[in-house]
């Protein structure tokens, strides 16, 4: 039996996975959820994942949801080797750490900036403190470049390519000046450079834009 990924490819979650799919070698089957049509919320989908949240991986009897949750299975089952997540317990934990600051720092202020674009008029969907607390995330992630190449350390992982899939949506919230963050920008240069990046990231990058705009044209 396949393994089977249901993933919307405008969401920032699904495209992480997908990059770590990318990166092991995983073969898989993809089944895309259509969210304008509310394909989340019919009962087939409801049957396998009741939160109605993308990503979710059915692998035989087991089923994930949660693209973190995911993508730690992912690699700790199915990869050639530890480089993704380590073993090694310090540098889990600060793969860890950076993908808890992306579920608490990054993708919920870009999670809540789509939801407001379902009320009408996306530019006036940032208000100053919600810019003031992006521009602060984008501080600590400069910092976290300070001493690394990659988020997590000096070499890829899976922190890489949750971070990446929240901030390049961010981006389109608040711009990433390249002179204030450096670091942050010769990171994102980095990543975009890896082989599957544009086809996966890229191309979903473009599909939230057009959700995004066909959200709020639709409210207009």
């Amino acid at each position: 039996m396949p393994i089977t990924l249901y993933i919307a490819p405008e969401s920032p979650p699904s495209r992480a996975v997908m990059m770590t799919c990318e990166a092991i070698g995983l073969d898989l089957e993809y089944k895309t959820i259509v969210l304008e049509n509310a394909d989340h919320l019919q009962p087939s989908f409801l049957k396998i994942n009741p939160q109605h949240t993308v990503p979710t991986l059915v692998d035989e009897n087991t089923v994930i949801w949660d693209s973190h949750a995911i993508m730690t299975y992912l690699v700790s089952k199915y990869a050639g080797n530890d480089s993704l997540y380590p073993k090694n317990l310090e540098q889990r934990a600060l793969v860890d750490q950076r993908l808890h600051f992306d579920t608490g720092s990054l993708f919920v202020h870009l999670r809540l900036y789509i939801k407001k674009c379902f009320s009408g008029n996306r530019e006036k969907s940032v208000e100053d403190h919600e810019r003031q607390t992006v521009l602060d995330s984008y501080n600590l992630l400069e910092e976290f470049l300070h001493k690394s190449s990659y988020m997590a350390g000096n070499d890829l992982t899976i922190a890489d390519f949750s971070i990446i899939t929240s901030v390049t949506g961010l981006n389109m919230m608040v711009s990433i000046d390249a002179k204030l963050y450096p670091r942050l920008h010769i990171w994102i240069k980095k990543i975009e450079s890896l082989p599957y990046y544009n086809k996966v990231n890229e191309i979903g990058l473009q599909n939230l834009e057009d959700f995004m705009r066909n959200i709020s044209q639709d409210k207009k």
